[in-house]
């Protein structure tokens, strides 16, 4: 049975039509289905907890929305061996679905759905907080400028407006460029528990004293298409990190082309590497995010990898 998990009021102003066609579609095609629409702030995380929990041994549940409502999907399924999920995309980024190179045009995006056995999977990544809590994410979790930027743009007015233009991914460069230059620098310390010595040679200790911001990427790319770490393979059992430091922040903003192009990763202040797990401290709180959703502000975490948790109709 097909589970729909709907998002009207996504990014890109068109949720309503995707799932018009979308549903026209599968009535038009004679195949059952149930469609349940989100009303409130994590509401598919409800929907997914109790689908995932049905009684069907071949559960395929489907997200019509963006890269906010697959996170809340994600953080809502209970038992991952049952699910098999696809996404048709509505939202303003779209960085899962671009990630995974699935189609950005509604009826092939549903047609290869249909089409999957869903023997495909993909890692997912864990953060865990000094509190104890677990948060999943499909693409990539931050703290610093980006988790600041993720923070700002949660449901503000410049998102709505420019999302009605059809210029969502605006409002990220426009807060990142205000947010770096506004924004403390921070002293933490990096223990790496599961490194790539070939990239990252041998040592498993960090101290950046002048942190501006450190991406853990499932996928290449997070806010709407910069490419964080380019050679990022949602298949090979690591995240790759994007540490900026020790940069004077006008550094920082002529680097920031480079970033959004994926050519930054030889340059100076940038540091790449591959992991499985690492543990961040930093002296002061740090804005942390998963898939561009504030989570809170902490100075303890562990990131990690999940691997091929997530069987994907692909």
């Amino acid at each position: 049975m097909y589970y729909f998990i709907v998002n009207l009021s996504g990014g890109s102003g068109n949720a309503k039509n995707t799932w018009k066609t979308v549903r026209k579609l599968m009535n038009q095609k004679g195949i059952r289905y149930k469609a349940y629409v989100t009303k409130y702030e994590k509401h598919a995380s409800l929907l997914a907890r109790k689908i995932s929990m049905l009684d069907d041994e071949d559960l395929r549940l489907v997200v019509v929305g963006g890269d906010g409502t697959i996170n809340e999907v994600i953080n809502g399924i209970q038992d991952f061996h049952k699910v098999k999920m696809g996404v048709i995309q509505t939202g303003s980024a779209n960085d899962f679905a671009r990630g995974l190179k699935l189609p950005n045009h509604t009826g092939r995006a549903l047609e290869k759905i249909l089409a999957s056995d869903g023997n495909s999977s993909i890692d997912l990544g864990q953060v865990t907080s000094g509190n104890g809590k677990k948060h999943l994410f499909g693409i990539s979790s931050g703290i610093g400028m980006d988790a600041i930027v993720c923070k700002k743009v949660q449901g503000s007015l410049q998102k709505k407006i420019l999302n009605q233009l059809h210029l969502g991914n605006m409002v990220y460069v426009l807060m990142t460029i205000q947010t770096l230059f506004s924004m403390k620098k921070y002293k933490v310390s990096i223990f790496i528990e599961g490194y790539n010595e070939h990239i990252f040679q041998t040592e498993q200790t960090m101290h950046f004293q002048d942190l501006i911001f450190l991406a853990g990427m499932n996928l290449p790319a997070e806010g709407g298409g910069v490419l964080m770490a380019p050679e990022a393979n949602v298949n090979d059992g690591m995240l790759s990190i994007c540490a900026i430091n020790g940069l004077p922040k006008w550094r920082a903003f002529l680097l920031l082309p480079l970033l959004v192009a994926g050519k930054h990763t030889s340059c100076n202040g940038v540091n790449i590497f591959n992991t499985s797990s690492l543990t961040l401290q930093s002296e002061i709180p740090m804005v942390l995010h998963t898939d561009g959703e504030y989570i809170g502000d902490v100075t303890v975490l562990k990131m990690e990898i999940l691997p091929s948790i997530l069987r994907i109709l692909i």
